[in-house]
């Protein structure tokens, strides 16, 4: 990677040359030259990105007089042959743009792209107010319209409030609620966060194409099937049933917990894509944003959140399939995006290693990935309540055969994307040069340079980001108002619920829930980059017990609820220390990923030379062999923090039973328990009548 600085000190000279001679000018001749300077600088960049922002050329030449010639297909000479040529050099690196200037210009959002961003919050309030009232009204009137109590009293209790916002009366459709299933996993953090992952280190991340699959058929032959036939409401119920409802509670503060911590983070980083695109101060679309999302949640409730997902989904999709094609076009075809990463290093497999500490390894991703996964498909309360809104098993594995493929087709686009990002910015890297601030800002840009020529397109792009984080938003509201509403109020409540109480119960969890996050948005924002770091990690912290609990209920039958409490919480504690540990180390230095090469030769704009890190710059870090046991452990990577909190939870468990004493055999309800296990004890059990009846015969024939 080249770090000559030529021509940011011949600016340097020409700027110190220049600023010399206007000292001897007039100061309206002064304020003059600066207004035509500025006008020419934007005119030019805002060509260049009309005519394709990801051409990676020198900026075009300038006349005295602030207009721009007509590019020529020949080079220009590097070595001036005359006094005018080293003047027109000295004209060219005067007017050369800085990045604080290039990103002022890029920030391009037209009425157009406006319009289509209010499209999009105008659709989703609509569909929150048909289900919120057309729908209910025009449900009362076949209601009233029923002869008979006795089947207008079913049909009530069918549609009971509770039932109906929160899981669609059971009876949603099942494309749609494919559709809200990837919207809701698909937040604005992996819409972004995956191509970036793909342009900084590379395509290993790639694998996990082939683990979502592994995910999905685990979690569909080992928790959704006792789910699916127990039809609850809210997944901690299972906890009761298993356990007790000291456990029930654990396993919803977990859940409370990581997802009010979660939610803000999820709006933060669409809102940083929208600041980047438009310059509008996150302070003032965050709020607007949000509080439409919180009108059509509370209102319309799950059927409002799954459909205002269809149209979100539809809205991601179209937009990475609008920068994926004209993102190629622009960089020369497919040939060159492949071609450019072939030669960087970043087309390559995981490594094939058994070393845990590796970031990404093959064992990271068949086993950390494939538990995490298997996690958030099967036991997240946010994807089982889509799945229990369904009417029956067929329509759930219908529905989860579906899910999968979307989310299949979504990370291969966002991993493409990837791909395409640094086949645009090979020779001039924006996170060096700082045109792009943050990590999450590279796809936003690319969007800004190669398709401000399409009116609307850009607006299609935010509209699809904030879709992301708004359907999080929505689903995590909704499901929040599910866990409040199911294991805090009803089983505190001394009288049944009554409709009404319960209509204004979980309208407004849902409120201050939406409330809660929109107002954590600017207390992570005030943290900076690293808090918001280890928030993102705190999902491990609980997710890891929450799968050791759930593993202990449906295929562990003799542990029993104390040894469940003394695993889940001594999983929780040895997760905490874990992660905050590595982050400390990541944040020091200690822990560092190696990064894929990036070079800033093509730059045609001025930024600090200093930022450029020398070639043959290493980072020192301790050796394995001298690393502590401690050590040891938060160097793992991150991959499986969610299956070593489910170990550690299950392995404490096992010895705590040595204390508590343990279930006796068959003494837990064989619908609590996975089928595999269920079988497994009919098995046995009809083994050992076998053997008794056996006995009984030959004591009766001596």
């Amino acid at each position: 990677m080249s770090t000559t600085t030529d021509p940011m000190e011949l600016g340097e000279s020409t700027s110190t040359l220049a600023g010399s001679t206007t000292t001897t000018t007039t100061s309206t001749t002064t304020a003059a030259t600066t207004v035509v300077n500025a006008i020419a600088k934007t005119v030019a960049i805002i060509s260049s990105t009309v005519s394709g922002g990801s051409t990676t050329g020198a900026s075009p030449a300038r006349t005295s007089s602030g207009t721009t010639p007509t590019p020529s297909s020949t080079p220009t000479p590097t070595t001036p042959t005359s006094s005018h040529s080293f003047s027109s050099n000295l004209e060219d690196a005067e007017e050369k743009l800085s990045v604080k200037d290039l990103s002022q210009a890029l920030q391009h959002f037209g009425i157009v792209d406006y319009l289509v961003f209010v499209a999009m919050l105008a659709v989703c309030a609509v569909i929150g107010f048909y289900f919120g009232f057309i729908e209910k009204k025009q449900k009362r009137k076949k209601l009233a319209g029923k002869d008979g109590a006795g089947a207008a009293g079913l049909e009530e209790r069918r549609g009971s409030e509770a039932l109906d916002y929160l899981v669609g009366g059971r009876q949603m459709k099942v494309f749609p609620v494919a559709l809200s299933l990837v919207a809701s996993f698909v937040s604005g953090i992996s819409l972004l966060g995956t191509s970036t992952e793909i342009y900084v280190y590379g395509t290993q991340y790639a694998f996990i194409l082939v683990t979502l699959a592994i995910s999905g058929t685990i979690s569909w032959y080992i928790f959704l099937p006792v789910f699916c036939n127990l039809q609850l409401t809210s997944t901690y119920e299972y906890f009761e049933l298993r356990f007790n409802k000291s456990v029930r509670l654990l396993g919803s503060a977990f859940f409370t917990g990581a997802n009010i911590i979660w939610l803000p983070i999820v709006i933060y980083v669409p809102a940083l894509a929208f600041n980047q695109v438009t310059g509008i101060n996150i302070h003032i679309i965050t709020p607007i944003v949000c509080l439409v999302c919180i009108f059509y949640t509370t209102v319309g409730g799950l059927k409002a959140v799954v459909w205002t997902d269809v149209i979100q989904t539809v809205i991601m999709i179209g937009a990475i399939f609008f920068v994926v094609i004209k993102g190629t076009l622009d960089v020369g075809g497919l040939g060159v995006v492949i071609q450019r990463n072939y030669d960087s290093g970043r087309l390559e497999w995981p490594e094939f290693t058994f070393d845990p500490k590796v970031r990404m390894s093959i064992l990271a991703l068949m086993v950390g990935t494939v538990g995490h996964n298997t996690y958030q498909f099967g036991c997240n309360q946010m994807m089982t309540q889509r799945y229990m809104s369904l009417p029956g098993v067929k329509q759930m594995a219908q529905t989860s055969f579906l899910f999968i493929l979307g989310l299949i087709l979504m990370f291969a686009l966002c991993m493409y994307n990837g791909l395409l990002l640094f086949a645009t910015y090979y020779d001039c890297d924006p996170l060096t040069t700082k045109l792009a601030v943050a990590k999450d800002q590279l796809v936003p840009l690319l969007v800004v340079q190669s398709l401000s020529s399409f009116p609307g397109v850009p607006g299609m792009f935010v509209a699809g980001v904030f879709s992301a984080a708004l359907s999080s938003l929505s689903t995590g509201m909704n499901s929040l108002a599910a866990v409040f509403l199911e294991d805090y109020i009803r089983p505190m409540a001394k009288t049944p619920l009554t409709e009404r109480q319960t209509a204004i119960i979980v309208r407004l969890v849902t409120v201050i829930v939406g409330v809660l996050s929109v107002s954590l948005v600017f207390v992570v924002e005030r943290m900076g980059s690293h808090v918001m770091q280890l928030a993102i990690t705190l999902g491990s912290v609980v997710q890891g017990p929450l799968l050791g609990l759930f593993s202990m209920g449906l295929l562990c039958p003799s542990i029993n609820s104390k040894s469940a409490i003394v695993g889940s919480v001594v999983s929780f504690f040895f997760m905490a220390w874990l992660s905050i540990s590595a982050q400390m180390a990541i944040n020091s230095g200690e822990i560092h990923a190696d990064v894929k090469p990036v070079s800033v030769d093509g730059c045609d704009y001025e930024f600090d030379r200093s930022l450029v890190t020398p070639a043959n710059a290493t980072i020192t870090s301790a050796e394995s062999a001298s690393l502590s046991f401690a050590e040891q452990l938060y160097h793992i990577s991150f991959m499986f923090y969610t299956v070593m909190g489910g170990c550690v939870a299950l392995g404490v468990a096992h010895l705590a039973g040595c204390f508590f004493g343990r279930n006796k055999e068959g003494s837990v309800d064989p619908e609590l328990l996975t089928p595999c296990v269920r079988k497994r004890q009919k098995l046995n059990y009809s083994s050992v009548s076998l053997d008794e009846n056996t006995l009984k015969e030959a004591t009766e024939k001596s």
